[in-house]
């Protein structure tokens, strides 16, 4: 019999069981689900609503029950639906009847949303702890290359010259965007559900502050139809994942473009490339491509979470046990990106003197040759013309605008002088854009250290929320004083 079922006259028809049964993907929250359990029963032994003997049993039987499980000794049926009622009845084996009693004053409606909160909130700090390591591996990368000159681009067509450095510094600010983003949902996840039973509230007297302080809630939901019926955390997790995968999808690109034989600026380790299985000579970029191709499927499950509430009447309804699987996918995926992208940017190589190369047969200077001609007093419309001009002579004579002789540039302008040769070099370049932003080596050097402490008062915060809330911190939640 369902542990629900006095109210039905035959068995639930086995298609229905295999359809509807959430077990095959939420049992992986048992710990959150015990968790809960265990201080759900704490209080309701602290109201007076159990006896402290049943409060001690239940308690014992719980954590006997996760033994069980952690053993591999336990099996989870599709007969009993999801992870709750498979935990339960495992309880009632262990110590009987009274194991029935642990559903007082609550409804599977407030209970799962407590294990996504709980589970949501543990994996958003493993997340953001991966995130920031992979900021650290792209600014040992950028302290490596404060000499290390490349093509800045727009439309993929070289624009100006930038250090390497600087250009990994703007996925290392994008990472704090996500990081920051990542904390301020904190603030919805770290909410209590529990207590509010199926939409209504309960008629016995508990104490939903007490579990809230138990297990380390910032908060209660204020109103119980609310607390069941609210995915939000969830989609805006959605969002904020979908975003960070944009920005890894983004780095993932352009290490596929820089690791091609047209562009040769970095060598990816080969423990992160594969082979073909035709061509001996290839060594394909594949990590950088899948965690660009996955990116898809973290946008999917946001349309499909958005897709499924958009038509939802309060409270519960069964369409939402479509919100776990794809937080779920979304979780590993972006912890596998995360995860795989430290290491390749470890240990890639940057090939310096070929980006140097490049810097040098192109027209990525012709900007600093229009600010010359401005400093000159030249407005710069008429100086955006005469640089123009230069160039265009130069694709037809095949130069680049540092071989022209003084004949030939003041062919242009009159007021060229000498000294233009040391404001179109690459060093000079780079190093005149001395402002907040800019991509000379003293600014890169700030965005670095204010980048550095950033990540150190960010680990703080994780060192201390994580030191609250992780599950395995708080097993002994519901122990008995």
């Amino acid at each position: 019999m369902k542990l629900w079922g006095g109210r039905f006259t035959k068995p639930t028809n086995q298609l229905v069981d295999e359809y509807t049964a959430s077990i095959s993907f939420d049992q992986q929250m048992w710990r959150q689900d015990i968790v809960g359990s265990l201080a759900h029963v704490a209080m309701l032994g602290k109201c007076g609503i159990l006896p402290m003997d049943e409060v001690k049993a239940i308690i014992a039987g719980l954590k006997k029950v996760k033994e069980k499980i952690e053993r591999g000794q336990a099996q989870f049926l599709i007969a009993h639906e999801d992870v709750h009622m498979n935990i339960e009845k495992m309880l009632i084996e262990e110590i009987g009847p009274v194991g029935g009693k642990l559903h007082t004053g609550r409804s599977r409606n407030d209970q799962v949303a407590l294990d996504m909160h709980l589970y949501l909130r543990e994996k958003l700090l493993e997340i953001i702890q991966l995130a920031m390591y992979l900021q650290k591996a792209l600014l040992e990368q950028a302290s490596q290359h404060l000499d290390t000159v490349m093509p800045g681009y727009t439309h993929l067509q070289r624009a100006q010259p930038v250090l390497f450095g600087y250009h990994l510094m703007a996925y290392v600010s994008m990472l704090q965007r996500d990081i920051e983003r990542m904390q301020e949902g904190w603030k919805r996840v770290n909410l209590l559900p529990l207590g509010a039973g199926a939409l209504a509230g309960t008629t016995f007297p508990i104490d939903r502050e007490f579990v809230a302080e138990l297990l380390q809630f910032d908060g209660i939901y204020l109103n119980s139809m609310d607390a069941v019926s609210d995915r939000d955390f969830i989609v805006e997790f959605l969002a904020n994942a979908s975003l960070m995968m944009a920005h890894l999808s983004r780095l993932c690109e352009e290490l596929v473009i820089w690791s091609s034989q047209e562009f040769s600026f970095v060598e990816l380790d080969d423990a992160f490339c594969t082979g073909s299985s035709i061509m001996p000579q290839k060594k394909n970029p594949d990590v950088a491509e899948l965690v660009r191709g996955k990116t898809g499927r973290v946008y999917g499950n946001l349309v499909g979470l958005l897709t499924v509430l958009k038509g939802l009447p309060l409270a519960y309804n069964k369409d939402m046990q479509e919100d776990k699987e794809g937080m779920f996918d979304t979780v590993a995926t972006l912890h596998g990106a995360l995860a795989l992208l430290t290491p390749m940017i470890q240990t890639m190589q940057v090939k310096r003197e070929r980006m140097r190369q490049a810097v040098t047969q192109d027209f990525s200077n012709a900007t600093d040759l229009a600010d010359y001609l401005v400093r000159k007093g030249m407005p710069f419309r008429q100086a955006h013309e005469v640089v123009g001009r230069a160039v265009l002579y130069c694709i037809e004579q095949q130069k680049y605008l540092l071989n022209l002789t003084m004949e030939e540039f003041h062919s242009f302008s009159a007021q060229i002088e000498p000294d233009v040769y040391e404001a179109l070099a690459v060093e000079t370049v780079v190093n005149a854009r001395n402002v907040q932003g800019g991509t000379a080596r003293q600014q890169v050097e700030k965005q670095i250290a204010q980048a550095q402490e950033w990540i150190k008062h960010t680990q703080v915060w994780i060192d201390r929320t994580s030191q609250k809330v992780m599950i395995e911190s708080l097993v002994d939640v519901g122990s008995p004083a």
